[in-house]
């Protein structure tokens, strides 16, 4: 109950003081906007800010499962050799060490200004990759050394030794490393579409951009709070997600 109390409590006290802050000291609408005046945008611009937040949703969600598809099988292929993850780890850690910015560019005109949303997975997916590929690896490594020699002893198979000790160790590592990877695919998306900066775009990042341009402030708060909304319902979702699955198991 206080998990909910408690911020429910100071997220309203906030909006209070914003409200009066704004009232007060007569802040002009085009520099910050009173919580009242974005709850109407959010109401009269409904329709094309949910259908925009659709589109990045759809967006986040298809990085994301390739993020969390190719980090698993990489990890995967590092715990069979050991080589092989000397000679390929260095260039993830690279991927992940250089800002989505100074990517985003690239891919976009490698991709095609006029291909925005391939653009725009590819870079989430750039973004997200990595915690996966390392929550992973680490959690294919701390497996028990006990069941693993256990494993040997009766002789399993590559593909029993994983499916019944690898797999089970790193499930909590794999879940925890979605939660991250959920949010960096969220922001690789927006990222790559506010580069872009194209009307051909139909991402929530375009409304901002748009509504900035003709100092509509409260639709680009709108479509900001609309963003934080999506970043918190995918990590709570995740959350939720770990605890049914660890609960089960």
């Amino acid at each position: 109950m206080r998990k909910i109390l408690f911020p429910s409590v100071a997220l309203v006290t906030a909006l209070v003081f914003w409200h009066f802050y704004v009232v007060w000291m007569e802040v002009p609408k085009f520099i910050l906007p009173g919580p009242m005046a974005i709850l109407g945008a959010l109401i009269n611009d409904s329709a094309s800010l949910f259908k925009s937040a659709l589109a990045t949703m759809k967006i986040t969600l298809f990085a994301l499962l390739g993020a969390a598809f190719s980090g698993a099988l990489l990890a995967l292929l590092f715990s069979i050799s050991r080589a092989f993850e000397m000679t390929v780890y260095p260039f993830a850690v690279v991927l992940q060490v250089t800002p989505v910015v100074a990517i985003a560019p690239l891919v976009l005109i490698w991709v095609g200004i006029d291909n925005v949303g391939q653009a725009q997975i590819i870079i989430a997916w750039l973004v997200a990759f990595f915690p996966v590929l390392a929550n992973m690896s680490a959690g294919l490594r701390s497996a028990d050394p006990n069941l693993n020699d256990l494993f040997t002893m009766y002789q399993a198979s590559r593909w029993q030794r994983f499916w019944l000790l690898l797999w089970p160790t790193a499930m909590p590592y794999f879940l925890a490393s979605l939660k991250v990877s959920g949010g960096l695919a969220l922001i690789g998306g927006v990222v790559a579409e506010f580069v872009a900066g194209s009307g051909g775009s139909s991402g929530l990042a375009w409304r901002i951009i748009e509504a900035g341009n003709r100092l509509q402030m409260e639709k680009m708060f709108a479509g900001l709070i609309l963003l934080a909304a999506m970043g918190m319902l995918i990590f709570y979702g995740f959350t939720a997600l770990e605890k049914w699955i660890l609960r089960s198991r």
